[in-house]
């Protein structure tokens, strides 16, 4: 399968980075720089995340049949996690995200086994909202 390129580049940048301390800095930047503000009229409860530890909005938008999505949250290792996985899925079409699986994407990038629990159930919540909200 080929990854979009936002996806390939996430990947080549976490593959080459060594070590958990090395790919967390990674993510921190990932999450300043490759995360596009989220327009402050979307921070509301109807586009909140349930079952995230730290507050967590995400906008999901099918335009032309591909899903266009913003994310946005206050922890730093959030917006990095949430801009690799929106790296991983923005501008597929429906039929193409069924086919993701988001646990092997972070194991991919070597973060799996460095996520905390709510970490994961965080992100679990938000590729659920994104299922959801693609329908």
């Amino acid at each position: 399968m080929t990854l979009p390129a936002n996806a390939q580049h996430a990947l080549d940048a976490f593959s080459a980075a060594e070590g958990w301390e090395n790919r967390a800095r990674l993510l921190m930047q990932w999450g300043a720089q490759a995360l596009p503000e989220l327009p402050e009229a979307l921070r509301d409860e109807a586009h909140r995340v349930a079952g995230c530890e730290t507050a967590v909005w995400l906008n999901v938008e099918v335009h032309d049949e591909r899903l266009r999505l913003q994310a946005a949250s206050d922890a730093r290792l959030i917006r990095g996690l949430l801009a690799v996985l929106i790296a991983r899925v923005n501008g597929l079409d429906r039929e193409a995200l069924k086919g993701i699986d988001i646990h092997a994407w972070f194991d991919q990038l070597g973060l799996a086994r460095q996520l905390s629990p709510s970490r994961t159930n965080g992100m679990n919540a938000v590729w659920q909202r994104i299922l959801t909200a693609s329908r």
